[in-house]
């Protein structure tokens, strides 16, 4: 049975738990727009996370931008909906450091089953470190 709610609704509800990629990322939704097909998420980059030159390494910059730009279209959808990202394009511009970094995604353009999505992760101060596009497919799954 279809929920009223979007995902993102069930997981701060506690109907859905959040999953785990997102607890180790630090995500946490800022802004969502789902008529617009925006968003705005923050992260919190662990000194984990660090490469040998204390930088935030680019795989877990990548993922967050991943994070970002998927749920920007995942919150558009149908309850019975998902969207797996099938391509995923990252530049990175300068170094990121641990600490609070903001993730902006949208909806470029959604067909019938394939979407195009870009967005930017910024640093603390409002530096662009990274940004992607990417393709998804909307698939029918059961949440």
């Amino acid at each position: 049975m279809a929920s009223d709610k979007n995902f993102f609704q069930r997981v701060q509800d506690g109907e859905l738990p959040r999953p785990p990629a997102a607890d180790t990322l630090g995500w946490s939704l800022r802004n969502l727009d789902t008529t617009a097909g925006t968003i705005e998420v923050g992260f919190e980059a662990s000194p984990a996370f660090t490469n040998p030159v204390g930088h935030v390494q680019g795989g877990f910059l990548a993922a967050m931008l991943d994070d970002t730009l998927g749920p920007a279209l995942v919150a558009t959808l149908d309850d019975e909906q998902f969207a797996p990202t099938l391509d995923l394009q990252v530049q990175f511009l300068r170094p990121a450091h641990p600490g609070t970094l903001i993730g902006h995604g949208r909806v470029v353009r959604r067909g019938g089953r394939i979407a195009h999505l870009a967005g930017e992760l910024r640093d603390a101060g409002g530096r662009v470190v990274a940004t992607a596009t990417a393709t998804a497919m909307i698939v029918e799954t059961s949440l």
